[in-house]
């Protein structure tokens, strides 16, 4: 299995290059079926459009082909990190509190491992949560095995698209 950490070095570069901000790269499947995802997001919107994505993925595939770290065949996924994104670095906890989220982490706090509620912002190195069933919780950074935001009304509202052109348009066929 390849080294995220080696990728993520030889990855990031190619995506600041392109004004872009690394978000997570995540190799997972087995055999044939085994896939090498990049999410990456512009600083200033946190989306992705669908030309970002060709451009990122045309960069890297001519990349990985010339320095070929990963020794398995994989399918390269490049994408935007969606409305209810991973939260993966120390800053996406602040940028998002206030808002839901699902955090599982790798040993238990206060005797759980699964926690669900409100991003309360950071202090230092601790995510400060409000779960719904065990209240205010501090959970350090170095703990979470994954975390990501929740799909809920007020997320909608705060990640509305670049662009709604068109939105309302649509062809029939006669």
């Amino acid at each position: 299995m390849a080294d995220i950490a080696a990728l993520t070095a030889l990855i990031e570069p190619e995506a600041k290059a392109l004004g872009f901000d690394l978000v997570r790269i995540k190799l997972f499947g087995s055999g044939d079926d085994r896939t090498l995802q990049i999410m990456a997001e512009r600083p200033e919107t946190k989306q992705l459009v669908i030309e970002d994505c060709a451009a990122l993925s045309r960069r890297l595939s001519d990349l990985l082909d010339e320095v070929d770290p990963i020794e398995e065949a994989y399918r390269l996924e490049v994408s935007s990190p969606g409305i209810d994104r991973p939260l993966t670095r120390l800053h996406d906890f602040v940028e998002w509190g206030g808002f839901e989220a699902r955090i599982t982490v790798t040993e238990a706090i206060e005797g759980r491992k699964t926690f669900k509620g409100i991003l309360g912002g950071v202090e230092g190195e601790d995510i400060q949560f409000r779960d719904t069933k065990a209240g205010n919780v501090v959970i350090p950074f170095g703990l979470i095995d994954g975390a990501k935001l929740v799909l809920t009304d007020a997320l909608i509202s705060a990640t509305m698209p670049l662009s709604s052109d068109g939105a309302d348009e649509f062809e029939t066929e006669e």
